[in-house]
């Protein structure tokens, strides 16, 4: 009988003995593949080797049987890192005080999850997470620079590493050195059919750490590792601290549930299945809350080494548990290795990483791509790079916003005509209306709105028809094509109408219908024009607005 694997109280798809073996097979090479990185990432953050292991087997474990994406392996990454780097730096005096933050963005993200957010994260332009990216990729080369040559790493971030770069020549570490040549070397050239035996990540760790057992022992290494099952981690919030805590924790969440749901969408497309988004971040949410217990970093969906299992067979939530309990296996018999693995090795596999990270595709198309779109980039990357996380990803939302809104209020203006009556082209109108209309020599303004308005149109709206609502006697507001109107567009509207009144004009509005209607008629704008000038169709609004101008009552 199949195995039934069980997630949010229904059940998935049964497990035959073909879907279990490549699960193993899946699972095992995502383990081999997430070792090193998991290692480089832990000494990256400041917390230590371990820590990155600690982190890689909760995230891993916990997203993978709580989360959303079937083939999905979780565990810590390049931008998680990056923001931990900041946390441990900030709070080195009180690890406990970073590891609560870790926990409290863990319950944020299932705080999404449960309000059902995720999809909201698709909506993030392309733009802003391309920005965003590089910039994570830029960081994670330049504060891997000095433990590239031998040389501890930099105080003060990415502008602290560049400051340090005058002292390499005189200082550097000529084995640490070798040692980060080869590894990197081993990273970039690593031949694509011999990582499907041996990951390069895997094999760059190798050989860095046998050019240091045999021959080049003098390069700086991990050290002493703590053994052993993890200490429980209690949470310490100090009340002074607790907005820069919460806005960190903040940074963690949105990062991890971005980073986690961009990696689902790789999933998606390389496995032919669909993702929960919002089981996703509840996934995710509890393995960072784990991972902040135990004393790990935090983690998201990690898009290579979820690549890699699904290639080796992996197809259920199964082969990425199975490769957290393999790094757990490892984790509690790896201390005395792990010791001797120097900095520059780990440096070598991150510099790749890092390089790899950073959006070249899209790089190479900033000549060609929209101008506004590639300010918005660069303009992420650089607040990135220079500034922090949170300042980069609120800047480019808003500038990303800016020039969204640029764009929708020059496609909605498309849809905009006033009209002189009577003028050729303005639809079919009865003959009567035709005929009255043959001696009004302009007197009626007619104004069409076709498509949708918005808040990006609403001041533009106003400005381009003031002239034509004001120097004309009757003005009619034809709806008969309009799809959408919201409150900023409404309140345009009544401005014109009370401008037109001022000015003497009668207003007339014709073929209300639809949402536009409930939002006029909600606001009050209706009231400015009067219930007798609100007509069922464009003819009959017109030929109201010349009876009304001889001084007949309108219709």
């Amino acid at each position: 009988m199949p195995l039934c694997l069980a997630r949010g109280g229904c059940c998935m798809s049964p497990l035959s003995a073909q879907s279990l073996r490549g699960d193993i097979f899946g699972g095992l090479t995502a383990a081999v593949v997430a070792l090193p990185l998991a290692l480089a990432f832990g000494v990256a953050s400041g917390a230590g080797a371990v820590a990155g292991l600690w982190g890689a087997i909760a995230v891993g474990f916990f997203a993978a049987v709580f989360g959303g994406t079937r083939a999905q392996v979780s565990g810590p990454t390049g931008p998680m890192t990056v923001v931990m780097g900041a946390v441990v730096a900030q709070y080195s005096h009180n690890l406990a005080e970073a590891f609560t933050i870790v926990m409290l963005g863990g319950l944020l993200q299932i705080g999404f999850g449960m309000a059902r957010l995720g999809r909201f994260v698709s909506y993030t332009p392309y733009s802003v997470v391309s920005g965003f990216m590089s910039g994570i990729g830029v960081i994670i080369i330049l504060i891997q620079t000095m433990p590239f040559f031998g040389l501890p790493p930099a105080p003060g971030g990415p502008l602290g590493a560049i400051a340090a770069w005058p002292a390499i020549p005189a200082t550097l570490n000529a084995e640490a050195l070798a040692i980060g040549i080869a590894s990197l070397f081993v990273m970039i050239a690593w031949p694509r059919n011999a990582g499907r035996l041996v990951p390069a990540p895997l094999a760059a760790l190798a050989v860095g750490l046998l050019m240091g057992l045999v021959a080049l022992g003098g390069a700086p290494v991990i050290g002493e590792v703590p053994r052993g099952l993890p200490h429980l981690v209690t949470p310490v919030i100090v009340v002074e601290d607790l907005p820069q805590v919460l806005q960190a924790a903040l940074v963690l969440a949105l990062l991890g549930s971005i980073d986690s749901l961009l990696t689902s969408l790789v999933a998606d497309s390389i496995t032919r299945t669909r993702h929960h988004s919002d089981r996703e971040l509840i996934g995710q949410g509890i393995g960072n809350l784990a991972a902040g217990l135990i004393g790990g970093l935090p983690g998201a969906g990690a898009t290579m080494r979820t690549v890699v299992n699904v290639r080796a067979g992996g197809t259920t939530p199964l082969s990425g548990a199975l490769h957290a309990l393999v790094l757990l296996a490892l984790a509690l018999g790896l201390g005395p290795l792990a010791e001797r693995v120097p900095h520059a090795a780990l440096a070598g596999i991150l510099l790749k990483v890092g390089w790899d990270i950073i959006d070249w595709g899209y790089l190479r198309r900033l000549r060609h791509a929209p101008r506004d779109k590639v300010a918005v980039m660069l303009i992420t990357l650089g607040l990135t790079v220079f500034v922090d996380l949170i300042t980069a990803v609120a800047v480019g939302l808003i500038v990303a916003g800016f020039a969204t809104a640029r764009w929708m209020e020059v496609e909605e203006m498309k849809g905009v005509e006033a009209i002189a009556l009577p003028s050729p082209g303005v639809g079919p109108l009865s003959t009567e209306t035709e005929a009255a209309l043959s001696g009004s020599s302009g007197a009626v303004q007619l104004i069409r709105l076709r498509g949708r308005f918005s808040y990006a149109s609403a001041r533009q709206l106003t400005r381009s028809l003031a002239r034509a609502v004001t120097g004309t006697r009757a003005v009619v507001f034809d709806f008969t094509e309009a799809a959408h109107i919201d409150t900023s567009a409404a309140m345009a509207i009544e401005e014109l109408v009370l401008a037109a009144r001022e000015a003497g004009a009668v207003c007339h509005v014709a073929a209300l219908s639809g949402t536009a209607q409930a939002t006029l008629s909600g606001l009050g704008v209706l009231d400015a024009v009067g219930a007798r000038r609100v007509h069922a169709d464009r003819a009959s609004a017109v030929a109201a607005a010349l009876a009304e101008m001889e001084g007949r009552a309108p219709a």
